[in-house]
């Protein structure tokens, strides 16, 4: 009898206290998914621009304008991808067309991720941007002081943002330091430049040079100082707040959802490389509608402060004359009585695209490919449909191309 009501009261006990784990667990679920709801709540309410309504006729009037510029002037008859233009924050063209995944026969709509390349360069210098503002990084600390392997002093956050540290490309490390054949990765990276000590392209901040490094670096910094993986890192600072639901940072377990591979310019597609891993500089999937939500974000003075949109839509590279420069993650093309003109290109393996906000006259255009093509570029010349800004009419278009390579 005893020993029977010894065990009953064990399985009392036991029974109490998974009930007081599930309690627990359902309690810290409850208010998990509690603070995510209200961050999404904050999140529509806060980062929303005010913007002046369209003209009821607007998108009707430029509708026809926009669509023989597609079809005429950048010729992409055979086009795979996505393509839209808004203003103040409203869509007054959008189109999907082609094939995403060749193999499934996956065609493009409104939600099919695709890689958009360096256009990531600009998503991730937000993502800086926003930490400055919450005091978590400084523009012109230097980077040792978050990341303390770095074997160069003097260099800035801000020269990271601008490309002027002159940090060397990690594609051209030499074959001994990179081991061709072995996956490269941010953290790789940044042991090579401990251990190695590649010599600086040019003394920091002397001039401009377009590094893919420079972005993989502040992926790191990212990383230390919210103590987050990058990808979840973000997530929380750009993709939720802006409800950008169909955008990500890519990680292999990416590979069971319908997103848009890569194809080249005959329909083969691409193979994945050692330098796939790396994030900062690349490797953000996101929508053309994604792209836009981010694009409103940017006006929003409680997502990026004044301060720092000031600092992000500027030139900083003015040793050579020219028309082309860089802000901080954002390219600008700008010429004596023009309208200055702030975009960014993407080209990695087959997938090439432009962003471009035409602040000025909060107009966004945004196009997307995934089969390679250098006609893509060439939608910066819609631009003057809108306003005064530095381009000519061009042909043929396939002269249109990045500053830079960008792989």
């Amino acid at each position: 009898m005893k020993k029977r009501k010894k065990a009953t009261g064990k399985r009392a006990l036991g029974l109490l206290f998974i009930l007081i784990i599930g309690t627990v667990g359902a309690y810290y679920t409850f208010q998990q998914t509690k603070q995510i709801k209200r961050r999404k709540a904050e999140a529509a309410i806060s980062f929303t621009p005010n913007f002046n309504p369209l003209p009821a006729d607007f998108a009707r009037r430029h509708r026809d304008s926009i669509e023989a510029f597609f079809n005429d002037r950048l010729q992409l008859k055979s086009f795979h991808g996505m393509f839209l233009v808004a203003k103040n924050g409203e869509i007054i063209y959008e189109r999907y067309q082609g094939l995403a995944n060749e193999k499934t026969d996956l065609r493009f709509n409104a939600e099919t991720p695709v890689h958009v390349a360096s256009i990531s360069k600009t998503i991730t210098a937000i993502a800086v941007l926003r930490l400055v503002d919450q005091h978590k990084i400084q523009l012109d600390k230097d980077i040792r002081d978050y990341l303390p392997q770095i074997p160069y002093k003097g260099i800035t956050v801000r020269m990271l943002l601008n490309h002027r540290s002159g940090i060397p490309y990690y594609g051209y490390f030499p074959k001994e330091i990179s081991q061709p054949g072995k996956p490269l990765t941010n953290k790789r990276i940044l042991r090579i430049l401990k251990h190695y000590h590649p010599k600086l392209y040019f003394p920091s901040n002397t001039q401009f040079a377009y590094c893919n490094t420079n972005y993989a670096l502040l992926a790191l910094i990212v990383e230390k100082v919210t103590k987050k993986h990058f990808p979840k890192a973000m997530e929380e600072l750009v993709f939720e707040p802006l409800n950008m639901k169909h955008t990500f940072v890519y990680e292999p377990v990416h590979d069971q959802e319908p997103l848009a591979l890569s194809y080249n310019s005959k329909g083969v597609l691409q193979e994945v490389t050692e330098l796939d891993l790396v994030y900062g500089d690349k490797n953000v999937y996101t929508t053309a509608r994604d792209l836009l939500r981010l694009d409103k974000g940017t006006y929003s003075h409680t997502f990026l402060s004044k301060r720092m949109k000031a600092e992000m839509f500027k030139g900083y590279s003015y040793e050579r004359p020219g028309k082309a420069n860089y802000g901080l993650g954002i390219r600008i093309r700008e010429e004596s009585g023009k309208t200055p003109f702030f975009f960014h290109t993407g080209w990695w393996h087959g997938n090439t695209g432009c962003y471009a906000s035409m602040r000025s006259d909060t107009v966004c255009m945004i196009i997307l490919s995934n089969h390679y093509t250098r006609r893509v570029f060439g939608i910066n010349r819609l631009s003057l449909a809108f306003g005064n800004y530095p381009f000519a009419p061009l042909d043929p278009m396939e002269k249109e191309g990045p500053d830079e390579k960008e792989e």
